[in-house]
């Protein structure tokens, strides 16, 4: 572990310049989703706790330097203060005499929101002076927006630069669930990846031959794995230009000793809709007028028997066509076994990524994950080997 946490740092009447992500959905100007506020009171307590005065920084939306009304962090006030339990004091801006006037203002319990980083052009360019601006408002910076780590901005990658740094209690849980996951797993160490399509997760599947013992593919880049062995999926999607890469990826495992779990059997239908027509066929046995939706109750069993020999698990991505039954089958199923066997401290199970918090929600089935990142990107590119310039800021 090359960064400092909350706990190395000296917070009594110090200025924490504190990196969130509170870059919530909204709706008519309502919050509909507080879960991203919900993951930062540890952080904001903590700092409270030991007598530090939390001053958050955070983006909202793509406002590309430019200030606006509907990306203002202004109309998250309420709910932080409702979720948090505390007082905020808004700056109207994350720089000069705005952001100073709303540090120097802060009473005891109270903390600071600076407005959205990105309204200056600046952030997301990672400038210098723009960095050293926001630094004049406090004495140590603490990031807890690991979602945000992928990107070298100013407020993530300058800032830490400039004041003593650590990471914050969301960001130290990250990073230790995946630090376990990939870094220093307990083995066998089983990976499930899934989604449509290959090309988006090149970089992913190819490290992670090397690092993992088992390998599941599913969703629609199951399609061109099998479709790459010469198998004919219909009008499954399928990128078969991608035959050759898949070729080459599968090649590797055998050479690192990864197996890869290809579906036996599979769930075919001719429309994609709600409760359409379906059957369950061999995976080289799919109709030439039909698509592949879901592996199949063979292929279930396999990932199954694979989540029980594993130690660790890492999900990325559904089975199938998860969003409408009866093609949520798979993801399901699997999901809820792997869930079962966290609860009962058999397995380690790291999730992440696109649709798979989403995947795992609905099959009920996230509350037992060992740890659920809702990181995304930068969950992603961690699994893929790169380096994140907002965490190697923190060493």
């Amino acid at each position: 572990m090359g960064w400092k946490t909350l706990d190395d740092m000296d917070l009594d009447g110090k200025r924490v310049l504190c990196r969130v992500d509170i870059n919530v959905p909204m709706d008519n100007g309502e919050v509909t989703d507080a879960t991203r506020i919900e993951r930062i009171a540890a952080t904001v307590q903590d700092i409270l706790n030991r007598g530090g005065k939390p001053v958050l920084l955070a983006h909202f939306g793509r406002p590309k330097g430019e200030r606006r009304d509907d990306m203002s962090l202004k109309q998250l006030v309420p709910t932080l203060e409702s979720v948090l339990g505390v007082s905020v004091v808004f700056g109207d801006d994350c720089i000069g005499e705005a952001a100073k006037a709303a540090v120097d203002g802060l009473g005891a319990g109270q903390i600071a929101l600076l407005e959205n980083t990105r309204f200056h052009a600046g952030e997301t360019k990672n400038d210098a002076d723009l960095a050293a601006q926001m630094a004049e408002q406090g004495d140590v910076y603490c990031n807890d927006a690991f979602s945000a780590a992928h990107r070298a901005h100013a407020s993530t990658e300058g800032l830490a630069r400039l004041l003593p740094s650590c990471a914050g209690r969301l960001m130290q849980a990250e990073l230790s669930a995946l630090e376990n996951a990939l870094g220093t797993p307990e083995r066998p160490v089983l990976a499930v990846v899934g989604g449509a399509k290959v090309s988006t997760k090149l970089d992913l599947l190819g490290n992670l031959v090397g690092k993992v013992d088992m390998l599941v593919i599913g969703g629609g880049m199951a399609n061109t794995f099998l479709a790459a062995q010469g198998i004919d999926v219909g009008k499954s999607l399928c990128e078969h230009d991608m035959a050759d890469t898949a070729r080459e990826i599968m090649a590797k495992a055998e050479g690192a000793g990864c197996k890869i779990l290809l579906p036996s059997d599979v769930v075919v239908a001719r429309e994609f809709k709600e409760g359409a027509d379906n059957e369950t066929v061999a995976a080289n046995a799919c109709p030439a007028d039909a698509m592949i939706l879901d592996a199949g109750p063979e292929a279930v069993k396999a990932v199954s028997d694979a989540i029980d020999t594993a130690q660790t698990l890492i999900w990325n991505g559904p089975l199938g066509a998860f969003e409408i039954a009866p093609f949520d089958t798979a993801t399901n199923a699997a999901a809820k076994h792997a869930a079962t066997r966290s609860a009962a401290g058999q397995l380690v199970s790291v999730a992440g990524g696109g649709d798979t918090v989403a995947a795992l929600n609905k099959a009920e089935a996230a509350d037992d994950f060992t740890y659920i990142s809702t990181a995304g990107g930068a969950f992603l590119e961690w699994m893929e080997g790169k380096t994140l310039p907002g965490v190697a800021a923190l060493g």
